[in-house]
């Protein structure tokens, strides 16, 4: 393991993205929006929106732990995402040993 494995999983939306492709490949990256009224909620995803676009697909996938097109906006394990399997594999058995 090295730091860019600890930076990938440093994130909540790296994480959560990473952990969706455990079993799904590819996947669709979409950024959904409340259908209610409220306007900070709105204002929050479109800001997790821009984040995941400029900052947090491209960071993966500059690590090889993604693949990220652009174009049709999906996304694969990238050639380095066996590197995080065990990790993610724990964080989610984790997750469901822990009481609700």
């Amino acid at each position: 393991m090295n730091d860019t494995t600890f930076d990938a999983l440093a994130n909540e939306h790296r994480r959560t993205l990473l952990v969706d492709l455990l079993d799904e490949n590819p996947q669709e990256v979409v950024v959904e929006l409340s259908a209610g009224d409220d306007a900070g909620e709105l204002k929050a995803n479109h800001r997790r929106g821009i984040e995941m676009y400029h900052t947090h697909l491209p960071k993966l996938d500059d690590y090889g732990f993604i693949q990220w097109d652009r174009d049709t906006h999906e996304v694969t394990k990238g050639p380095r995402f066996e590197e995080l399997r065990p990790l993610l594999e724990c964080m989610v058995e984790h997750a469901k040993n822990q009481p609700v």
